[in-house]
């Protein structure tokens, strides 16, 4: 926890962490840009390397340093970032937030299978320079499987070298695009907004080319998803330093392709800048920026599953961590799904230039989306009005013209991004909204008209006791309140004799990192309910809690966990538990609207890669029954049946 504290304070280590995990996407963007700019313009000019080297400068000011360097930060969830740590921030949790939302985590999703493909991919091409039949694609492929390999044991000892590594990248990066800028200095009139406005003004298609110049600020979003993992004052810092080294590569090879580069030809500015003797440790550098760039992705995906899991976006997967460092997890199921996303795209497209296509696409929807939501955020705490209407304005221009210029490349490759995308999607529509037409036909009860039913079967010998302590997990948020279902399973369905009846209620805080309990004895010794208030980044391991809060109230002599059998009790052995957890089966009829009824059906197939209930909350599956209880939707009667008599 310390550590943690430690690394989101301004600091050295601070700042060589935040450059280690937080920058290798935008960071390793110098690889691909500038190439695909090149290659997709129809005319080699002046005006095409000043002007496409000015949007590049202006989209890394406006839409990275101004959009989110200096407003989006601002908008932290107690330290924490990204979308959804932002719709956590949002104090009314409308439709329309939550639908959003799902587009920009389902976007978000798609760009971590990409970015892993097109950085490692355009990495290794760099060493067909020395030998053209170097095959790339298993090369790639054995990186990715090392790679997601080592996942499951945590990344500790890898990320320990990730700051050094990228210092030196960006150092390099930085270094290389200097010693080009110095045989060209006039590179630098790029730097001037008049040369993006004639570009975009004048060049025969410049707007189709803007697609490949937001591939410069792709990893924008990820800054503010890492934001819970280093701290605003670290990510705003050394973004100074990333920054310059950036602008240095890129209006480097924009040098190199004034002096040296002939129209038509084939080459790969990142690398034709280098010196021929460092060539060869560029490419293992590139390749290594490239990886930790990966990793990145990778744990920024384990992250957003598992906050997406918490707010009843995605469906129960399994959780690990695999350290004990605070909030790093290990989810199986995205890592092996990621693995096979990236291979089939490096399988499918092959080449990074065809991968080009197929990226900034999804990020750029992901983008308008935390746009949108950032200026509700707003203006729902007290910013001015005007800035809000000035900020909403200039940014969804930004980044309407580059969806508008991406969407040019929906037929060369952008219609993964966009299936994919679309597939995270209705995972989500489906989980969150089928949960909440489930959740509309559950009827709460007050506890106040039941108190002596429970302490009367509590004391009734001629119902076998179920168990000394009945534990069942409930939804009701009020603390008078229970699901009639509950009282349904304990007094009706089959009567459940017990000394005490636990209700545990898990609410999933906004704040992030909030952990801790309330106890209400509601009949004491006998009905006692157990609040816990979890954070959504907070692993939940009830029956762990449970445990500590038992021990918490024994120590407290609030109660006492001494078996009910006499025979067991003066040996001084403790009580049973039973945990019951109620599988609300809705049984569907023509009451259900057509989208309901769909929407149910996604649910029911999305549940599929949904873990039960009993290993989501980590409870002892050894004592722990599910019941079937039926969600019955009440429907009129026209007719009635009627009794026929036999004479």
């Amino acid at each position: 926890m310390s550590h943690q504290i430690d690394i989101k304070k301004l600091s050295y280590s601070g700042l060589l962490v935040t450059l280690g995990i937080v920058f290798g996407d935008i960071g390793t963007s110098p690889l691909y840009t500038v190439k695909a700019i090149i290659s997709n313009a129809e005319v080699f000019n002046e005006l095409l390397v000043y002007g496409a080297l000015s949007c590049v400068f202006w989209t890394l000011t406006l839409q990275t340093t101004v959009k989110y360097i200096l407003i989006t930060l601002r908008a932290d969830n107690k330290g924490e970032g990204g979308i959804f740590s932002l719709f956590a921030l949002i104090r009314k949790k409308s439709t329309w937030a939550a639908i959003i939302t799902m587009v920009g985590g389902g976007t978000l999703l798609a760009d971590g299978v990409i970015t892993p493909a097109i950085t490692v991919t355009s990495s290794i091409e760099g060493l067909q320079l020395f030998n053209p039949n170097i095959p790339v694609v298993p090369i790639v492929l054995s990186i990715f499987l090392l790679l997601f390999f080592l996942q499951q044991f945590g990344t500790n000892v890898m990320g320990v070298a990730f700051g050094p590594m990228m210092v030196a990248w960006f150092l390099m990066i930085g270094i290389l695009g200097f010693s080009q800028v110095v045989q060209h200095p006039e590179i630098l009139r790029a730097l001037n907004p008049v040369y993006a406005i004639r570009f975009l003004a004048v060049y025969p298609g410049a707007f189709i080319l803007l697609g490949a110049v937001f591939l410069c600020t792709t990893g924008a979003e990820a800054l503010y998803s890492d934001l819970g993992h280093c701290g605003k004052s670290n990510i705003r810092v050394s973004w100074i330093f990333v920054k310059i080294t950036l602008i240095l590569n890129y209006f480097g090879q924009g040098a190199w392709i004034m002096l040296n580069y002939t129209p038509g030809s084939e080459v790969t500015p990142f690398y034709a800048i280098m010196p021929r003797w460092f060539l060869l440790a560029g490419i293992i550098i590139s390749t290594l920026a490239s990886i930790i760039a990966s990793q990145a992705l990778i744990t920024g995906s384990f992250t957003l599953v598992s906050e997406a899991v918490s707010l009843n976006f995605w469906p129960k997967v399994k959780i690990l961590n695999p350290t004990n460092q605070r909030g790093q997890v290990y989810l199986p199921f995205v890592n092996w799904s990621l693995l096979i996303m990236c291979s089939i795209v490096v399988i499918f497209f092959r080449e990074s230039s065809n991968m080009e296509a197929a990226y900034g696409l999804a990020i750029t929807i992901t983008m308008i989306m935390t746009t949108i939501l950032v200026t509700y955020y707003l203006k729902t705490h007290g910013a001015n009005k005007f800035f809000v209407i000035i900020f909403f304005s200039v940014f969804i221009i930004i980044e309407g013209g580059f969806l508008i210029a991406n969407l040019n490349k929906f037929m060369n490759g952008g219609w993964f991004t966009i299936l994919l995308a679309s597939v995270y999607f209705l995972v989500m529509f489906g989980w969150y909204f089928g949960r909440k037409i489930k959740n509309r036909r559950i009827t709460f009860l007050n506890l106040s008209g039941y108190l002596d039913v429970f302490r009367d079967l509590r004391d009734d010998n001629t119902v076998p006791r179920y168990s000394t302590n009945l534990v069942y997990m409930i939804k009701a948020n009020r603390k008078e309140q229970v699901e009639s279902k509950v009282l349904f399973s304990i007094f009706n369905k089959q009567p459940k004799r017990a000394d005490t009846y636990w209700l545990l209620h898990v609410d999933i805080s906004d704040d992030p990192n909030r952990f801790e309990y309330q106890v209400t004895h509601i009949i004491p010794g006998i009905l006692i309910r157990v609040d816990f208030h979890l954070g959504f980044k907070i692993d939940p391991k009830i029956n762990f809690y449970f445990r500590e809060v038992l021990e918490d109230l024994v120590k407290a002599g609030e109660i006492k966990l001494e078996s009910s059998f006499e025979s067991l009790k003066r040996h001084g052995l403790p009580g049973d538990f039973k945990f019951v957890l109620l599988d609300r089966v809705l049984l569907r009829d023509f009451k259900l609207t057509k989208t309901e009824n769909v929407i149910l059906v996604i649910r029911g197939i999305v549940q599929k890669i949904s873990i039960p209930e009993v290993r989501a909350l980590q409870l002892d599956s050894t004592c722990t029954i599910v019941e079937q209880i039926p969600i019955i939707v009440s429907q009129p009667v026209a007719t009635r049946i009627k009794q026929v008599f036999r004479k």
